[in-house]
């Protein structure tokens, strides 16, 4: 099993959800509760990634972080490094593509929440910041838990995006979804297949958490129900 890459792609997850985290609680709170005429446009924007092949999205990602783009430029003149085919324009992909996966449990959590609830605490003269906290983020902490989960395992195992994005650079852009298909392309079929076993029990272990989730065995926040 190639340990390396798996340690990478655990590396680049890490990394996609501790920023998806950031951006997905303000952006599925502003989704959730907005009352602009155009959300859908959005919504649709947020979700594109989930229809689109990731050779396509890989292709324009590829496209906005390369050498003649102003991030690119912008990157290079800062680092003195490319962002195309490194651990950070990675990241980045991971990002956008993974960014569907987290925003759209944690919006729907939060939408759910009573508005009622919500209404007595501005009475009772809470901020609105008081009351995210203290109100609406304990009854939401399942769909969150589900967007970092969800989020995590999906950048485990991307294929197209990575490969469009980052290659196939051992220790730096070489993640676990690429080793396995290397062994395939090299017959290797038994250490193709010990890494695939090890990504069937990660996903085991997502859907185990999913569905532990929906029956309020995580949910710290939350009475069990009987």
């Amino acid at each position: 099993m190639d340990w390396n890459a798996i340690i990478l792609t655990a590396h680049v997850a890490a990394w996609t959800t501790g920023i998806l985290l950031i951006i997905g609680f303000p952006l599925s709170y502003w989704l959730a509760y907005t009352k602009w005429r155009a959300k859908f446009m959005a919504e649709a924007l947020v979700a594109l990634p989930l229809v689109l092949p990731p050779t396509v999205l890989g292709f324009y990602v590829l496209i906005a972080i390369g050498p003649n783009s102003p991030i690119g430029q912008l990157y290079e003149g800062m680092s003195g490094k490319l962002l195309p085919f490194s651990f950070q324009g990675l990241v980045i992909a991971s990002v956008i593509y993974s960014l569907p996966f987290a925003i759209q449990p944690m919006t729907n959590a939060f939408a759910s929440v009573d508005r009622s609830l919500i209404e007595a605490s501005q009475c009772l003269g809470a901020s609105r910041w008081r009351t995210f906290w203290k109100v609406i983020l304990p009854q939401s902490v399942g769909g969150v838990v589900m967007g970092v989960v969800l989020s995590f395992a999906h950048t485990l195992g991307e294929f197209g995006v990575v490969l469009m994005v980052g290659g196939n650079i051992p220790n730096e852009t070489r993640t676990v979804a690429i080793s396995i298909y290397d062994e395939v392309q090299a017959l290797n079929y038994e250490a193709a297949a010990q890494t695939s076993l090890f990504l069937l029990a990660v996903s085991f272990v997502v859907l185990a958490t999913m569905y532990g989730l929906q029956h309020k065995v995580w949910t710290p926040w939350t009475v069990r129900s009987t």
